[in-house]
C-alpha cells in the first residue's frame, strides 16, 4: 500500500515534567499542506474501500436501514404539539398529526426546540453545520415570522437542554459560551423577551462544567455536571441563589415537585433509588422508591404522574409514580428493547412543559424505532410504527474477565456470518438493546453484531460505570479483550472474521485493542475517536474531558498512565489488521488531528498486508449535528470497508 507521505518532526511535549516526544504535531495544524494530505488520504481510502463492493449496492442497503433511524420527539406546549418535519418546524394538535408550518429552515440542522408555556414564541436551536454549535431562533407562532432580539450567544451544543422558559412565557435560562468555542468557556445566561440577555450569577465557580436551570412556579433549581448532575443551587424566583447540594459525588437528577425536589439519586444506592429532597431543606430527604434489582435512570413528569425509566439487565422497564412517589402502575411497553433517552443525565433533564402523555421512542436490536403515547390507566398508543424489521434473532451470553467479573453480550443476527463487536464503556453513558442502522444495514449484509456492555457504562449503575473509571480506565479494554477471546473460545467468531468498532471514546477503546492485541482481529474502525491523550491535554474541551473521567494531567504520575493508554503512544512496528479511521473535519470534540496523527503513524509502523486508511469527512462533525446525505456516506463507506475486509456479498 503506498500511502501519501508524512514527515516527521522533533517535537518533544512536556507534559507535568514528562517529556513525550510528538513526531507528527505538524498534523495538528489546519495548514494547506495538512488538507491536501487530508485529501489524498480520504481519496485512497474511497478507492481501496469499494475495490470490490459495489458502492450503489451498498448504498441502497444503509439508506434502506437509516430509514429506521432514531426519530426527534415532537415537544408540547398549551394543547399543541410542535416537531420538525423535514426543512419545516410545524405545530400540530396531536403528535404526528397534520400540522401547520411555523418556519422553513433551508439551512443548518435543529439542535433543539422549546416551545413557550403559552405556547406563543418557539426556540429552537439551529446549527449551520456540523459542529453542534448552535444559535437561537425565535419564532412568532401564530405569525410564522421570525422574532428579532434573540439572544448572539453561540451554545457550544444541546447538551444543556437548549432553552428553559419561565412559566409565565416571559424569558428563558440557557448555557451558551461566553468566548469562542475553541477557548470552551461557559456561563448561565438569562433572556428576557424583548427586554435583552444578562449572564445569570448561578454560584458554581470556576468549573467549566455544564448547568441546566428548571424553573417553576415556586422554586428554581440550578443542575450541574452533564454526567453524574446534582442540584447545585436553589432560589424562589426573584430572589438570590443560594448553594444546596454543593459537596456529593453521585448522581441526583430529578425535578421540582411542589416544594420538593423529586429525583433518582445512586448516593447510598449504586442501582438508584428515587427520594424527595426539601427545597428548604437539603439536608431532608425521603426515600419514595428503594434500590431493588433493576437500575433507575431517570424521571418524567407527566400530567399528575412521573415516569420512572429502569434498565432490567440492559432492557427496558418504565413505573409509573403518583406525584407522592406511589408506584400505582407499569408502563406496558411493545417488546423487549430500549426507549430512546439522551447520552447524559443532565440533558434529560430539560423535559419542556409537562405534557398530557408520556411520549416516547422505542427500538429494539431487530426492529427500527417507533414512537408510542401513553396516559396512565389507557392503552398503549401506537403514534408512528416502526419501519424496518432484522430477519434475526438476540441472544444474550457472557464472558468472564480476568478479574472473575461477568461481562455480559448480546448477540444479534442470523447463521454464522462474520462478526462485528461494537461497544463504548465509558463516561457512565449506557450501551442498549436497541435499533442502531449502520449495525443493522451490517446484519442485513449478512453480519452479526456483538453488543459487548463493558464497565465504565451505565447500563448497570454507579458501581458498573465507576470500575472502568479514571485511574481504572484500562478495565474497559480487558473486558473488551475477555468478549473476544470468549467469542473464538465458543466458536462464534475466528480471528480473521472477527471486527471490531467503536466511536468517540470508544474510538479511543478501537485504537488500544487494535494496538496491544492486533491477533484477535480482522478489521478494526474508530469513528469520531479520541485517539491522542497527551495532544488532548492542549485543547480546552479534551482537557475538560480528560480531568473529567482520565486523571489530571498536571500529575506526572497520571500523565505516565495516559501514556499507556494512548493509542498514538501504543503503536509500534508490528503486523495490525486493517483498520479504517472515520472523523469529521469539523468535530469540536474529537478533532480531527486525532486521526490523522494516529493513522500517520499507524501507517508508518505496519509491517503487515492490511490496509491503514484515513477518512475524514469535512462536512462532518462528532455526528449529532452531521447532516443526514453526509450521515449516509459515512455509513456507506464504514460497511463497504467490512464488506470488504470481511468477505460478505450483498
Amino acid at each position: 500500500m503506498k500511502y501519501p507521505p508524512a514527515r516527521t518532526v522533533e517535537v518533544v511535549a512536556d507534559v507535568a515534567g514528562v517529556r513525550v516526544p510528538d513526531p507528527y504535531r505538524w498534523l495538528e495544524e489546519e495548514t494547506s499542506e495538512v488538507r491536501e494530505w487530508q485529501r489524498e488520504q480520504a481519496e485512497l481510502a474511497t478507492s481501496v474501500v469499494f475495490d470490490g463492493p459495489d458502492r450503489s449496492a451498498v448504498r441502497d442497503l444503509v439508506l434502506a436501514h437509516h430509514a429506521g433511524a432514531r426519530p426527534d420527539l415532537p415537544r408540547y406546549a398549551a394543547g399543541r404539539w410542535f416537531r420538525v418535519d423535514g426543512s419545516d418546524v410545524v405545530v400540530a394538535e396531536s403528535p404526528y398529526g397534520p400540522g401547520r408550518r411555523i418556519a422553513r429552515l433551508e439551512e443548518g440542522v435543529v439542535s433543539w426546540l422549546a416551545p413557550s408555556p403559552d405556547g406563543r414564541v418557539l426556540a429552537v436551536g439551529v446549527c449551520p453545520d456540523g459542529t453542534e454549535h448552535n444559535t437561537i431562533h425565535l419564532f412568532d407562532v401564530a405569525g410564522g415570522q421570525e422574532l428579532g432580539g434573540a439572544p448572539p450567544q453561540v451554545l457550544h451544543s444541546a447538551w444543556a437542554g437548549g432553552v428553559s422558559w419561565l412559566p409565565d412565557s416571559g424569558g428563558f435560562y440557557f448555557f451558551a459560551l461566553t468566548g469562542s468555542p475553541e477557548e470552551f468557556r461557559q456561563a448561565v445566561f438569562f433572556h428576557r423577551l424583548r427586554a435583552g440577555t444578562t449572564v445569570e450569577p448561578v454560584p458554581v465557580g470556576a468549573s467549566r462544567e455544564y448547568t441546566l436551570i428548571q424553573a417553576g412556579e415556586r422554586w428554581e433549581v440550578a443542575a450541574h455536571r452533564v454526567g453524574s448532575p446534582i442540584p447545585i443551587a436553589v432560589r424562589r424566583p426573584g430572589e438570590e441563589w443560594r448553594p444546596f447540594i454543593t459537596d456529593c459525588q453521585g448522581t441526583i437528577a430529578g425535578h421540582i415537585v411542589g416544594d420538593r425536589y423529586v429525583a433518582v439519586t445512586d448516593v447510598d444506592a449504586p442501582r438508584g433509588r428515587v427520594v424527595a429532597i426539601s427545597l428548604e431543606d437539603p439536608s431532608d430527604w425521603v426515600d419514595l422508591v428503594p434500590e431493588g434489582d433493576t437500575v433507575l435512570r431517570s424521571l418524567t413528569p407527566v400530567g399528575d404522574h412521573l415516569y420512572l425509566s429502569e434498565f432490567d439487565r440492559t432492557f427496558a422497564r418504565v413505573r409509573i409514580l403518583d406525584r407522592s412517589g406511589t408506584v400505582v402502575g407499569e408502563l406496558p411497553l411493545p417488546g423487549r428493547g430500549a426507549l430512546a433517552a439522551p447520552h447524559f443525565p443532565l440533558t434529560g433533564l430539560a423535559v419542556g412543559n409537562p405534557a398530557p402523555s408520556f411520549v416516547f421512542a422505542f427500538s429494539t436490536p431487530t426492529s427500527s424505532w417507533g414512537v408510542y403515547g401513553h396516559r396512565p390507566g389507557a392503552p398503549l398508543e401506537t403514534l408512528a410504527a416502526p419501519i424496518v424489521t432484522l430477519d434475526a434473532t438476540v441472544e444474550r451470553d457472557q464472558a468472564i474477565a480476568s478479574d472473575g467479573v461477568p461481562i455480559p453480550y448480546h448477540v444479534v443476527g442470523q447463521g454464522s456470518g462474520p462478526v462485528l463487536v461494537y461497544a463504548y464503556g465509558a463516561a457512565n453513558v449506557p450501551l442498549l438493546p436497541s435499533y442502531q442502522s449502520d449495525l443493522a444495514a451490517f446484519v442485513g449484509a449478512g453480519g452479526v453484531v456483538v453488543l459487548a456492555h463493558l464497565r465504565g457504562g451505565g447500563e448497570f449503575g454507579r458501581d458498573w460505570w465507576l470500575a472502568a473509571h479514571r485511574e481504572r480506565k484500562h478495565v474497559r479494554d480487558t473486558d473488551l479483550v475477555a468478549v473476544a477471546e470468549h467469542l473464538i473460545a465458543t466458536g462464534r467468531a475466528t480471528p480473521d472474521r472477527l471486527a471490531l468498532s467503536g466511536g468517540s471514546d470508544g474510538g479511543l477503546m478501537c485504537g488500544v485493542a487494535l494496538t496491544t492485541r492486533p491477533d484477535l482481529w480482522r478489521a478494526v474502525l474508530p469513528r469520531a475517536p479520541l485517539l491522542d491523550l497527551i495532544g488532548g491535554i492542549r485543547d480546552p474541551y479534551m482537557d475538560f474531558v480528560l480531568r473529567k473521567a482520565w486523571g489530571d494531567p498536571d500529575d506526572p504520575a497520571d500523565v505516565r498512565r495516559f501514556l499507556r493508554l494512548s493509542p498514538y503512544e501504543l503503536v509500534r512496528p508490528g503486523t495490525f489488521p486493517a483498520v479504517y479511521v472515520q472523523a469529521g473535519a469539523i468535530d469540536p470534540r474529537c478533532r480531527p488531528w486525532h486521526a490523522r496523527k494516529f493513522a500517520a503513524r499507524l501507517q508508518a509502523a505496519q509491517e503487515g498486508d492490511a490496509p491503514i486508511l484515513l477518512h475524514v469527512f469535512d462536512d462532518a462533525g462528532h455526528g449529532a449535528a452531521t447532516g443526514n446525505e453526509v450521515a449516509v456516506e459515512q455509513e456507506t463507506e464504514w460497511l463497504a470497508f467490512l464488506i470488504r475486509s470481511l468477505g460478505l456479498r450483498i
